[in-house]
């Protein structure tokens, strides 16, 4: 690895900046690997879950990898563009000054990528870090080793090792990885992983972008339509088995209108998913170490007094885990301690908005809020009042899918974004530039002082 980073280093060193033209080919051709293999890709991933859906694949992990790329095509070369910015005193200006901005290429970003999306989460940051002219070393998820072994092989037949390189391994050599000195490295995973990248990051003083997750609220307003937020809310919680950083972790609902949300969820999972015993639509949980996990919450939650709910047991079987509902929870349970990352649904009630901003409030910033309702003064209450990474009003997960939109979390759900136009400032180093005017302005600021900069200062110096 260390021999691949000091090959990419110095091929940035000896190409320089990269044209448009050279962007863009390495967009296309990242482009092309997913059209190409986009049914392998689907395949590994069926593989490495024990069943995925397929269809759910080549829109996740295909399809939606996709468009980033393309939307970075077409808008790479303004995004390349000089930024004037204004000079200060303005009249300065009038002088020949100027001010602008030049985006450069940070150099070599190393991308370590999760298990539960391992295509999307390498190739939808691609489009930032290839845009903004990097280069790039990437460490998947051991946990689907299929889908790391196909990646490498992709990217090892249409880019040379200096441009863009795949390291599989465990998790040693994720640690050595997050140890190299990178120009930047971009994680995405769980936060308990990413203190030790962040750390491992700061001996070499390495910039991070973190990606994480947490427990995203959907909070469903006192006069939303419960058939259509149900509707909305179990597909956020029901792609990929729940297995995603921004579904909803938790729902909220007005006391009085629990018991109608719940039936409408299980109408909504009966709706989607008509066919129980190995329906090929749902997701199986990716390995038993989690099936295990997820069991342990509901086993935890039934014993301290919570009710689970089952929403199509037909589901179930020895691979996959039926989408549940749990009532009467409390901040005991774990349930309601770690984030869930499966088809498990708290249902919290609650008399008034104040209280759900308020709970919200007393846990650590989510990645994601969702507020289901049409009240505006209601939802910008809850917008106003809750500081979280990003949001989708009415519907699920859909903000992640934005082009134009950056996507990071805050606090313990992340730092740093990307996506669009934002991806590509994020592995771009913004640095100024000032071009003094002809004119000797700054010849007052040099000794000896007299009057003139005793008169400056006094113009300067004033409420």
């Amino acid at each position: 690895m260390h021999a691949t980073l000091d090959r990419q280093k110095l091929a940035q060193l000896a190409d320089g900046p990269p044209s448009a033209a050279v962007r863009i080919d390495r967009l296309d051709r990242a482009i092309g690997l997913l059209v190409d293999h986009a049914d392998a890709i689907a395949d590994a991933l069926r593989e490495d879950f024990g069943h995925r859906s397929v269809q759910a694949s080549l829109v996740t992990d295909v399809a939606a990898s996709i468009e980033p790329l393309k939307h970075a095509k077409r808008h790479v070369r303004r995004w390349m563009r000089r930024e004037r910015r204004a000079v200060s005193p303005a009249a300065l200006a009038l002088l020949g000054a100027r001010a602008w901005i030049d985006y450069q290429p940070k150099g070599v970003v190393g991308v370590m990528s999760p298990w539960n999306f391992p295509f999307n989460l390498t190739f939808a940051p691609l489009a930032g870090i290839l845009a903004a002219g990097n280069r790039a070393m990437i460490k998947p998820s051991e946990f689907t080793p299929r889908s790391s072994a196909l990646m490498q092989r992709m990217i090892a037949g249409a880019f040379d090792a200096s441009e863009l390189a795949v390291f599989t391994g465990d998790a040693e050599v994720g640690a050595a990885f997050s140890a190299l000195p990178f120009d930047h490295l971009l994680f995405t995973g769980a936060t308990s992983i990413a203190r030790h990248v962040m750390r491992a990051a700061a001996d070499n003083l390495v910039p991070v972008t973190l990606e994480l997750g947490g427990k995203s609220p959907a909070i469903v307003g006192r006069d939303a339509d419960l058939v259509l937020a149900a509707k909305r809310l179990m597909f956020g919680k029901t792609l990929n088995a729940g297995q995603v950083c921004v579904a909803p972790d938790y729902a909220l609902v007005k006391r009085e209108r629990v018991d109608g949300f719940v039936d409408a969820c299980r109408a909504a999972v009966a709706g989607m998913f008509p066919k129980g015993a190995d329906n090929p639509d749902y997701t199986a949980i990716v390995n038993e170490r989690h099936r295990e996990r997820l069991r342990g919450y509901i086993d935890d939650a039934r014993a301290k007094g919570a009710v689970v709910v089952d929403l199509h047991a037909g589901l179930s079987d020895a691979g996959r885990m039926s989408p549940v509902a749990v009532l009467g929870v409390n901040d005991t349970m774990d349930v309601m301690r770690d984030e869930i990352f499966g088809p498990i649904l708290p249902v919290l009630p609650y008399d008034d908005i104040d209280e759900v901003i308020a709970y919200v409030n007393a846990h650590a910033r989510p990645l994601s809020l969702y507020y289901f309702g049409n009240d505006t003064r209601e939802r910008e209450r809850v917008l106003s009042r809750i500081v979280a990474g990003g949001v989708t009003v009415n519907d699920t997960v859909m903000h992640l899918t934005m082009d134009d939109l950056p996507f990071g979390g805050v606090g313990p759900s992340g730092m740093g974004a990307y996506h669009g136009v934002d991806g590509f400032r994020t592995f771009s180093h913004a640095r100024s530039v000032y071009r003094q005017s002809s004119f000797d302005v700054s010849a007052m600021l040099r000794p000896p002082y007299g009057k003139t900069i005793s008169r400056l200062l006094a113009f300067k110096i004033r409420r």
